[in-house]
């Protein structure tokens, strides 16, 4: 198939079934790929995702085709931007978070754990003073590969040595930040919950606790409004409180692995779901 037969098409708009939020229609950006992942908006204006199979970066440009950003970019999962416009990969293949500049140099930010590989990172979240998190989990034939004995999740000083935050028994996915950066909210797959950490003045994660226990199907990324609200990718999107109490449900019937806000308003909620990419207008802007 050519590009344009997967992904150049006018948008189809999805009718939504749900009591809540009766009014939002669905609309398709992508359809046709593997398995999508990773949705980070841009300041700059344009929406990167990963197709993670396939080992491509796509990237979105409102009012143009969706086209490859980069061929080979070893299974990237999750994306992230910084304050500064450069753009972080979780690359499963190759076990490591990469970060690209604005003239698309490549560099290696982590890669080892007291010298051993990283399993697959995941997911990650940088924050606006340039502190970077992310989630090292081991999903499909990579649990048989694993240097490391656990799971983590770790952090990335803008200065100084990566730190372990957390080494939590069940596979973390998705992570992210409050809208004042003092809590990083991280979900797992496993276990089937979101924890929450408090952030110290030196961006050092503490005093972990659950948050969200018992989140219906199996949760992947998140997303987190400007009100503080949840959305967790599991069974539809899930929208909790800031306190965590349930308080919408987004369904959509294929399997959705991560979520992102966008677009120039900041209103338009962007959803990875299998081979598709999605995108939905909302009454909130988000977090960041």
């Amino acid at each position: 198939m050519t590009r344009r037969s997967l992904l150049s098409a006018p948008f189809c708009l999805l009718p939504l079934r749900a009591q809540d939020y009766e009014k939002i229609q669905v609309e398709r950006l992508a359809q046709g790929l593997t398995y999508t992942e990773g949705p980070a908006w841009s300041k700059d204006g344009y929406l990167i995702f990963s197709d993670t199979p396939a080992g491509k970066l796509w990237r979105w440009n409102p009012g143009r085709p969706v086209e490859v950003f980069r061929e080979d970019a070893h299974g990237p999962s999750g994306n992230a931007f910084d304050a500064e416009g450069r753009l972080y990969t979780c690359e499963t293949h190759s076990r490591r978070v990469t970060r690209t500049d604005k003239k698309g140099a490549i560099e290696v930010l982590a890669e080892r754990w007291e010298g051993k590989r990283l399993n697959a990172p995941n997911d990650l979240a940088v924050s606006r003073g340039g502190h970077v998190y992310f989630t090292d989990p081991a999903f499909g034939s990579q649990s048989d590969s694993r240097d490391l004995d656990f799971y983590g999740v770790y952090h990335v000083p803008p200065k100084g040595p990566m730190k372990l935050v957390a080494r939590p028994t069940g596979r973390p996915n998705g992570i992210a930040l409050s809208p004042n950066g003092k809590l990083l909210y991280v979900v797992n797959s496993d276990e089937r919950n979101l924890r929450a950490y408090d952030i110290d003045r030196s961006g050092d994660p503490a005093n972990e606790r659950i948050l969200i226990p018992k989140i219906p199907g199996i949760p992947g990324g998140m997303a987190v409004d400007e009100r503080g609200s949840l959305y967790v990718a599991a069974s539809g999107i899930q929208i909790y409180s800031p306190e965590g109490q349930l308080l919408h449900t987004i369904p959509i019937k294929s399997r959705v692995s991560n979520c992102t806000f966008g677009e120039p308003d900041g209103k338009t909620l962007i959803v990875t779901s299998e081979s598709f990419v999605f995108r939905m207008r909302m009454d909130v802007k988000g977090a960041n």
